[in-house]
């Protein structure tokens, strides 16, 4: 038998086949082949077509149909990227297109709401400020285009809008609802006095269904499309940090997880829910999260990371390649001689309380710094941005002796890898996972294919460990102090 994960991201959508017993991946394919478009018709702005992520998903599933036959898919499960907008009518068909997680057009509706709503009460139930979160997204429709609004029948995260093509099914998660800012994690509730605030029928929001566990199963459509049998289970849905930390098998209070793509997100769980004062740091329900045993997923995102590595390759040294240009980098002293380099050239960043400040180079001497400075402080201030978000997740009780990531992106960097441990002072374990085989093992156990989390994540090998560079320690400390003066 088999699992099938899907994993919509905003650049690419990626489907894996998981041998349920072997517990192994059988196939994967990512579509398109290059990025997917994302439309900015003004400034701030990010916004896809709902119906691409279908076409990307129809086209990944049938290139292993051609390796795997897709009958004896047993479970499916569903990761995406987070707080994205779907408003669709009656019909279920999108009245506009999504509006995306990178989206900044709704920062100021976040804030004059968590004004009022009021700061303490926000704090107090939603551990976050409204932000630039769904319901704020959703409130920016409802005020700027109010003809679209008044069609509205339900909206959607893009999870949700997924799995409802793949059932005829129209639901959300807990944990989505979480994500949304529409979630009362002191009444253990939907949040609806947030959608009251906004004037929002909280008849728009859709039932609910569980994260881990058969929320739907699919039609006689999809079998006829796609070739899986109908009344497969969906028995997996989360948000793709969530479901980063679930492929790492990352599902117990204090354990840590990070990835570093074109965003960089460390992802912590905790039992104790308690509010960044500032909302600079997150908390969402996790997948695993039970009434009588609470897991809160602490989530520090920064938009400009991986982002910032690609355009230095583009426009620094585009004759090299990514393995070429961390050798470079290597040559140059740590600290960079005080060469410093601020990442945040990706929109407004929730971690600097969603000041767009841009990146930055700081400090550049033109006699003494070269190609490999360059290179080694934008690795260094990628570093430094994690840094300064785990040193506001410590206040909150999470301390990262150990950091789990898949070993992709930024993560395939040694110089990035040990930076970011002695940065941490702690010890980073790498695993050769992804978030659509993640979602594969959630889906499996969703369906009852695996009895326990041990059970799902058997299979799963690390394949590297980094620990911190003691002759790193105290230049990294003092260029970190620079390049926090820097911000």
């Amino acid at each position: 038998m088999y699992s099938l994960g899907i994993d919509v991201g905003s650049s690419s959508v990626k489907v894996s086949l998981l041998d349920i017993e072997a517990g192994v991946c059988l196939a994967s394919s990512t579509n398109p082949k290059v990025e997917m478009p994302i439309s900015a018709p003004k400034k701030g702005f990010a916004e896809q077509d709902p119906e691409m992520w279908w076409k990307y998903i129809c086209e990944g599933i049938k290139d292993i149909a051609g390796k795997c036959s897709m009958s004896k898919v047993a479970s499916i499960g569903i990761t995406y990227q987070m707080h994205g907008l779907v408003a669709v009518d009656k019909d279920i068909k999108p009245l506009r297109d999504a509006i995306i997680w990178c989206d900044s057009r709704a920062v100021g509706l976040g804030a004059e709401a968590l004004l009022g709503i009021g700061y303490d009460k926000c704090m107090s139930h939603l551990l976050n400020s409204p932000g630039n979160f769904t319901a704020s997204k959703l409130a920016w429709v409802k005020r700027n285009q109010p003809e679209i609004y008044a069609k509205i029948y339900k909206f959607m995260l893009p999870g949700d809008y997924v799995a409802y093509k793949l059932s005829g099914k129209v639901a959300t998660t807990e944990t989505g609802l979480s994500e949304q800012i529409l979630w009362d994690f002191k009444e253990s509730r939907r949040a609806d006095f947030v959608a009251e605030y906004f004037g929002i029928d909280p008849a728009l929001v859709p039932e609910i269904a569980p994260s881990i566990g058969v929320a739907a199963k699919t039609n006689a459509a999809t079998a006829a499309l796609l070739g899986i049998p109908e009344g497969t289970p969906i028995s997996y849905r989360a948000g793709d940090q969530p479901n980063n930390a679930f492929s790492l098998n990352v599902l117990r209070p204090g354990e840590i997880a990070a990835t570093g793509g074109t965003s960089g997100v460390v992802y912590g769980v905790t039992e104790v829910p308690k509010a960044d004062s500032a909302s600079r740091v997150n908390t969402f329900l996790h997948v695993n999260n039970k009434a009588d045993a609470p897991r809160l997923g602490v989530l520090l995102c920064i938009n400009g990371t991986g982002i910032l590595n690609s355009w230095i390759h583009r426009n620094v040294t585009p004759n090299l390649s990514y393995a070429q240009m961390n050798d470079l980098a290597m040559t140059a002293p740590v600290g960079c001689d005080g060469l410093t380099i601020l990442p945040f050239g990706n929109g407004a960043e929730r971690v600097l309380e969603n000041h767009n400040i841009g990146a930055r180079m700081c400090g550049i001497d033109l006699v003494r710094h070269s190609q490999a400075h360059i290179l080694r402080a934008t690795q260094e201030g990628i570093a430094f941005s994690f840094r300064y978000g785990i040193d506001i997740m410590k206040n909150l009780g999470l301390k990262p002796d150990v950091i789990r990531a898949g070993k992709a992106n930024l993560f395939l960097s040694p110089l990035f890898r040990s930076t970011l441990a002695t940065l941490c002072d702690s010890r980073i374990e790498l695993f050769d996972t992804d978030g659509a085989l993640g979602a594969a093992r959630g889906a499996a156990l969703g369906a009852g294919f695996y009895k326990t989390a041990e059970e799902a994540f058997a299979s799963l090998k690390k394949v590297d460990e980094i620990a911190p560079e003691a002759s790193w320690k105290s230049p990294l400390e003092e260029a970190y102090a620079k390049w926090k003066d820097t911000i």
